[in-house]
């Protein structure tokens, strides 16, 4: 397989990052937190759930990038 030497590039960090934290996140879950946020019991189940995203999924999110970087595929074809 051959890559084009004319891909496109990211105007910025920022601007990749906040991509990937907007793909990562989803509509469905900014639109439910503050429901969860009500029924889970305020300040202490927001801290809990920081807690979780930066234990599980912040290193899947860098295991991914590294992954694609490393490999210069996507995840499915850098496991082929």
């Amino acid at each position: 397989m051959t890559t084009s030497p004319n891909r496109g590039m990211w105007g910025s960090r920022l601007g990749f990052i906040l991509a990937a934290a907007g793909s990562a996140v989803g509509l469905g879950n900014i639109w439910g937190f503050p429901t969860r946020v009500g029924q889970g019991g305020g300040a202490v189940f927001v801290v809990i759930y920081l807690f979780c995203i930066v234990l599980i999924c912040a290193p899947i999110l860098v295991a991914e990038f590294v992954l694609g970087r490393g490999s210069r595929q996507s995840p499915v074809g850098a496991f082929k």
